[in-house]
């Protein structure tokens, strides 16, 4: 299993949204940036990412579960982007903001600290459980 963080606007796309989804959950979609497209792709059935709401509070506030693989993104008119179904796995009991987490020395690499511009991205399992225990407080 892999870990990944994904970024969504919350006034574009909530976890409360991804929540009322469903068991069937709902397309990731409309992402265009070739390195975080790579990240879809890599993405397997299982994957757990965490999800972050960027612009409107900058915090990770749950956590989601990938239930399908890559395939092409209906929103992309030139077939070039991919999409993964997601479903909503879990909320934070403690949202965890970007502040507090470019204050911890141990997760200062990640790349939401040093590409904050990456809608999509792997996690570390270390650094997974040390957000998931921050969230957790």
């Amino acid at each position: 299993m892999q870990y990944w963080l994904m970024k969504s606007e919350p006034d574009v796309w909530s976890l409360e949204q991804q929540k009322k989804a469903g068991e069937k959950g709902v397309a990731w979609d409309g992402v265009r940036n070739y390195q975080a497209a790579n990240n879809l792709k890599k993405m397997k059935t299982g994957d757990l990412c965490f999800f972050y709401h960027s612009n409107i509070g900058k915090e990770i506030v749950g956590i989601v579960k990938v239930i399908k693989e890559a395939f092409i993104d209906k929103t992309d008119k030139q077939k070039r982007f991919v999409a993964v179904q997601v479903r909503f796995q879990e909320q934070l009991k403690c949202p965890v903001p970007l502040e507090k987490i470019k204050k911890n020395k141990k997760i200062s690499h990640l790349p939401l600290i040093k590409q904050s511009r990456l809608s999509v991205m792997p996690i570390d399992y270390k650094s997974w459980k040390i957000i998931y225990n921050m969230g957790k407080v």
